[in-house]
C-alpha cells in the first residue's frame, strides 16, 4: 500500500493523450478524448495496486490534480498486463474514460510532458503535469 510522500512519474506518450482513438481498437468503437496515467509495473507492485479487488486503497482512490481542474474525483486502477496479473497498468475516472483526456487538454500536455502522481495519503492521490 502506498503512503502519504510516495510517488512516481511517466512520460506522457500518445496513447495516454489520446487511448479512445491511438490504439488496436479490438473490443469498441475508437471513443474521442479518451485518456489515462500509465501505471508502470514497479509501482503497481511497490504499492500494491490492483485491478482488484474492489477497495479504496486497492484499486479505488480520491484524485485531485494541482492545477484543481480535478477534484475529488474517484480513480480508479485498471487494466492488466496479461491473463492472470492482478496489478493494474492505468488510472482512470471512475466511470469516466474521458475525464483524464479533459484534464490532459485543459493542460495542454503533450506527448513528452511528464506526469507525477503522489500519495497524499494511501486513498488520497494528487497528480500534476509537470
Amino acid at each position: 500500500m502506498a503512503h502519504a510522500g510516495d510517488s512516481y512519474q511517466v512520460k506522457l506518450k500518445e496513447t495516454h493523450l489520446n487511448w479512445g482513438t491511438y490504439r488496436n481498437p479490438t473490443n469498441r468503437d475508437p471513443v474521442e478524448g479518451e485518456g489515462y496515467i500509465k501505471i508502470p509495473r514497479e509501482y503497481a507492485i511497490r504499492y500494491s495496486i490492483y485491478n482488484s479487488p474492489e477497495g479504496v486503497g486497492s484499486n479505488l482512490f480520491t484524485v485531485s490534480s494541482r492545477d484543481g481542474f480535478l477534484h475529488n474525483e474517484v480513480l480508479r486502477a485498471q487494466g492488466n498486463s496479461g491473463a492472470g496479473d492482478t496489478y493494474a497498468k492505468q488510472f482512470a475516472i471512475d466511470k469516466d474514460l474521458r475525464r483524464i483526456g479533459a484534464w490532459y487538454r485543459s493542460q495542454n500536455a503533450q506527448v513528452g510532458d511528464i506526469v507525477q502522481v503522489t500519495w497524499q495519503s494511501p486513498t488520497e492521490i494528487l497528480v500534476e503535469i509537470l
